[in-house]
């Protein structure tokens, strides 16, 4: 019979990985937590004209990309390629909007791509949104805090912020008329992505990839000279806040984001440690997307980490704690006919040491055995009962790592011994 492996591009998160994700959301959670971000949680099927209308047809998300099929009552329905637009779904049917909230999230998203390193069709993020405020600040804050996060995960020299501002819709609207143009006058310069982008989502031919294109885009007329006064000002007192907290950035006129609901200020942190995958957390202003999706005119902005990217890094500049991967503190190992009173002393021993990892043996298996087990598993302490410390209320504890000779104790004292250590 034929084995059932994973569908490509999804992947396993083995044991001997998980501590590394453990160790990173937790320093995310951490700081958004002292930034004053709350978590929410929405779901991971969603129906399909949500995306559509928020991250726009003509994109190469929702042409080629989205898991959507109809459901049993024949709806559309989409697995979800990104947050924001959930999030924001969520908060104007929960009516959270008037409370200008500070949210984030964390969970899968799914895109069918070419799987590659760091690129996959079931993928995870972190991201952080917050409503109701249209300054320049919210944007510095938050840039402010993946900085922040950077340095506290140790791979701040591995990153470089990018910078950008798209203006208003008035302002995209004039440029684009003038980018079109351009661009048609050069179409048969164009590739052919490019010439399929120009009528739908031309701003896009701007982040093409293809070295052709970029050196035609050189001569292309610049976003920067069509934004105006509120635009160009909002983004000067960003890079003046930026500035003062010492984030340093670059400007890059060719940052678009590939959503349509980008306005204004749009950013990438990227990398040069990974290849191909150079962007590990990205984000912007989408002040148009509340209204788009129905609700009232509110002011938003966000940003989403990719988090098998951040994982990818951590590796590369050796910034993984060795503490992460803590071992059992204790191996708890029975000979004969003890395993009722094993357990219990087992479950006693945790109440009174909450902070204690024990590893109970389960199963059968000779002293010698069980013995090998309890080293392989790290544990610095074995503990052992058979028959006769059972009747007497005793355990032999046995030092696995050090020159120190086995005891005798009753389980008061090994509780003390454990919490002494």
């Amino acid at each position: 019979m034929k084995k059932i492996q994973s569908i490509r591009g999804m992947n396993d998160l083995l044991p001997d990985q998980s501590p590394v994700w453990q160790y990173l959301e937790d320093k995310v959670r951490d700081l958004f937590e002292r930034y004053g971000l709350a978590e929410i949680r929405f779901p991971i099927l969603e129906s399909t004209d949500l995306f559509k209308r928020s991250i726009g047809e003509v994109t190469d998300i929702v042409e080629k990309e989205m898991y959507t099929f109809l459901d049993r009552n024949n709806d559309s329905v989409t697995l979800r390629p990104e947050g924001t637009a959930g999030c924001v779904r969520a908060c104007e049917q929960a009516g959270l909007f008037s409370q200008s909230p500070r949210l984030w999230y964390k969970g899968p998203m799914f895109r069918y791509e070419r799987p590659q390193k760091g690129r996959l069709r079931q993928f995870h993020q972190i991201g952080a949104e917050v409503f109701g405020l249209d300054g320049p600040d919210i944007d510095a804050e938050l840039l402010m805090l993946t900085a922040r996060l950077w340095q506290e995960l140790g791979i701040a020299d591995h990153v470089t912020l990018e910078l950008n501002s798209l203006g208003t819709a008035e302002d995209r609207a004039r440029y684009r008329a003038e980018l079109v143009a351009w661009l048609t006058a050069r179409r048969d310069q164009l590739d052919e992505d490019s010439q399929r982008r120009l009528t739908g989502n031309p701003l896009r031919i701007l982040d093409s990839k293809n070295p052709d294109m970029q050196a035609l885009l050189a001569d292309a007329p610049r976003l920067s000279d069509y934004l105006g006064e509120e635009a160009a000002s909002h983004f000067a007192e960003l890079r003046a806040m930026l500035d003062a907290a010492g984030v340093t950035y670059r400007i890059n006129e060719r940052l678009v984001r590939g959503l349509d609901y980008y306005g204004k200020t749009v950013f990438e942190w990227v990398t040069g440690s990974l290849g191909a995958q150079g962007t590990v957390c990205a984000g912007g202003r989408y002040d148009g997307l509340v209204e788009q999706l129905g609700g009232r005119p509110t002011p938003a902005v966000g940003f989403a980490m990719g988090l098998e990217r951040l994982v990818l890094l951590l590796d590369v500049a050796g910034a993984v704690p060795d503490s992460i991967r803590r071992p059992v503190d204790v191996y708890f190992a029975g000979v004969g006919d003890v395993k009722p009173r094993m357990l219990a002393a087992a479950e006693e021993l945790r109440s009174l040491c909450p902070a204690l990892r024990m590893l109970t043996h389960c199963g059968g298996g000779s002293f010698k055995n069980q013995l090998k087990k309890a080293d392989r598993s790290g544990a610095r302490l074995a503990l052992l009962m058979g028959e006769d410390e059972a009747a007497a209320g005793v355990l032999t504890v046995k030092f696995l790592r050090e020159e120190i000779p086995q005891q005798t104790l009753s389980l008061s004292a090994v509780a003390e011994l454990i919490g002494r250590d």
